[in-house]
């Protein structure tokens, strides 16, 4: 399935990776990299020692959450996409300390990832502070956007989990528009505290810290029906 190309909103490197990270780069990432595949032919349990239920998280950063779900959840196979060399870096840093098992990382679109995954493949998926985009002309480069829900609808396993996050407010009320409209979501929230105030399982992240954005972060949970 044809994609506009990822841009994120900062940049894909920054500075020099360490000695430790390069060697990483080069040695551990081919390890647990996703491999490419035909359209709807990767199965993601087979990327494990086990059949394990497979989350997926887009747009790890600095892969803080990454990480600390994989440890509370070892019997979980765990993607985590993103393009920042240096997010990558750090994730593999973290993954050759704690000895993780179950992860794999696919360091480019996770789009082109979800293209390759067997439909009804995926337990749950978090997408976490994306790309803002904030500016009216680059709206249309969020990843909530055109074909994205109706792929991800496909990929996720009925009743899978889906948990956006953002602290854009216009990125939160397109969101809900959107995911509300689809008719393959349905919303979990009973009471505003739903939204308001970080889930339970939620692990802070770097970029959560430094509050860049215009609103109090928002929590959108879904199922997929």
């Amino acid at each position: 399935m044809e994609h506009f190309r990822i841009q994120t909103f900062g940049r894909t490197k920054s500075r020099k990776l360490s000695d430790r990270q390069q060697r990483l780069v080069a040695e551990l990432l081919p390890k647990i990299r996703c491999p490419e595949s035909d359209t709807g032919q990767l199965d993601p349990s087979r990327l494990f020692d086990t059949n394990k239920p497979c989350w997926l998280e887009i747009g790890f950063g600095g892969g803080e959450h990454l990480i600390k779900q994989a440890q509370d959840n070892p019997d979980i196979g765990f993607i985590g996409c993103e393009p920042f060399i240096d997010g990558v870096a750090k994730v593999l840093g973290s993954i050759d300390s704690f000895s993780l098992r179950n992860i794999r990382i696919h360091d480019a679109d996770a789009r082109d990832l979800l293209d390759w995954l067997k439909p009804e493949s995926l337990d749950r998926v978090f997408i976490l502070f994306p790309d803002p985009w904030p500016k009216k002309r680059h709206l249309k480069r969020r990843i909530v956007r055109g074909n994205f829900l109706d792929l991800l609808h496909s990929r996720c396993k009925p009743e899978a989990r889906i948990r956006f996050a953002t602290d854009i407010a216009s990125y939160v009320n397109e969101t809900v528009i959107r995911f509300n409209n689809h008719g393959g979501y349905q919303w979990t929230a009973e009471c505003a505290s739903d939204w308001s105030r970080p889930p339970t399982d939620h692990h802070g992240t770097r970029y959560q810290e430094k509050n860049l954005g215009n609103c109090t972060p928002v929590w959108l949970d879904y199922v997929r029906v």
